[in-house]
């Protein structure tokens, strides 16, 4: 599984190194907010695994979003400039998934209260990770699963957050 390991290699670099991180996902902010159509009032970052993690760190850089949300992100890394975010933050869990262990859950909470964030994060009973993925099952990662009513439920909360913040 050569592939997969490359993958994980890939991922750690940017685990280890936050603002490579960051840049590259204010690079993707950028292109957005150089669009003439779109309203700079009403952004909002959304990541799927690696992608909730990446949003998180965008978050954390102090991007002007106002919510962030992360469906079976990494919350494995715990940071000291969350004081930074200025939006909303809505994290979506499977309960059983191996690579969001309660510890890092709980290390999260931590992190938002310390600095202040209006957090939130959704637990999914039965839920593995990738549970928003109908095609969980062809890759070969063990603990991942699609599941059809936490992917409904994880997509109201982000709808229910967004219309709280841009009502």
């Amino acid at each position: 599984m050569q592939e997969r390991a490359e993958i994980d290699e890939r991922l750690t670099t940017f685990s280890d190194q936050p603002e490579r991180a960051r840049s590259i996902a204010t690079a993707g902010l950028d292109v957005l907010l150089a669009q003439p159509r779109v309203d700079r009032t009403k952004i909002a970052a959304v990541g799927y695994c690696f992608g909730g993690a990446l949003v998180l760190e965008l978050a954390r850089a102090g991007a002007d979003v106002k919510a962030v949300v992360g469906f079976h992100p990494g919350l494995g890394i715990v940071r000291t400039d969350s004081s930074n975010i200025v939006g909303k933050i809505l994290m979506c869990v499977g309960a059983d998934d191996p690579k969001i262990p309660v510890e890092h859950r709980v290390a999260f909470e931590a992190e938002m209260r310390a600095a202040g964030v209006d957090w939130r994060m959704n637990l999914y009973g039965g839920a593995l990770h990738s549970f928003t993925n109908p095609h969980a099952a062809l890759f070969p990662q063990p603990g991942a699963a699609y599941d059809q009513t936490t992917d409904e439920r994880s997509w109201r909360a982000m709808l229910d957050l967004f219309d709280e913040v841009f009502a």
